[in-house]
């Protein structure tokens, strides 16, 4: 059985903050806004990723309003999505991943993130796909006020059980 799931995340800019996306560290300054580290790219994969196993979204596991998220690398709620895919005895196929932002430029940080995420997950780099677009100045994103990370996870299964099965 194949199952997809879809994230989104959007966080505004911050200049105090360091900008990490993909969990790989961008620039010192001109970052996002968030409880955590406002890593938008790894919170569209870990929604992307817990909406195929039908476990939710990362705001149950790890509500902003929770101190103990404040700051937190986001790396830990990928690898909390990973673990749960782990449980349904699931395996990634494949993740993609579109980063909307008209600032800074990305391309060349595209490699690392790819590897990052592919780390993360324990994935060969094959099997993750990073691209970075922009919005032709139209919208927030266009304004420079904000970055949008949206991500496509596909799983594969022997069965369409999900690790919150009866629990709906």
């Amino acid at each position: 059985m194949i199952r997809v799931g879809q994230g989104i995340d959007v966080h505004a800019f911050e200049e105090s903050r360091p900008l990490i996306l993909g969990g790989v560290r961008i620039a010192d300054s001109g970052g996002l806004a968030g409880h955590s580290d406002a890593d938008a790219v790894l919170h569209a994969i870990t929604d992307a990723l817990l909406g195929a196993a039908g476990a939710g979204d990362i705001g149950h596991y790890f509500p902003s309003d929770d101190p103990k998220w404040k700051g937190a690398d986001s790396s830990r709620f990928v690898r909390e999505a990973k673990r749960i895919i782990d449980e349904m005895d699931a395996d990634i196929a494949n993740i993609d991943v579109t980063i909307i932002a008209q600032k800074p430029k990305l391309a060349a940080h595209v490699a690392a993130m790819r590897a990052r995420i592919a780390a993360l997950l324990d994935l060969s780099p094959g099997r993750v796909n990073v691209k970075a677009t922009t919005t032709d100045h139209l919208g927030f994103v266009g304004r420079g006020e904000g970055i949008c990370a949206m991500a496509i996870v596909a799983l594969t299964t022997d069965t369409g059980a999900s690790p919150v099965e009866g629990a709906l």
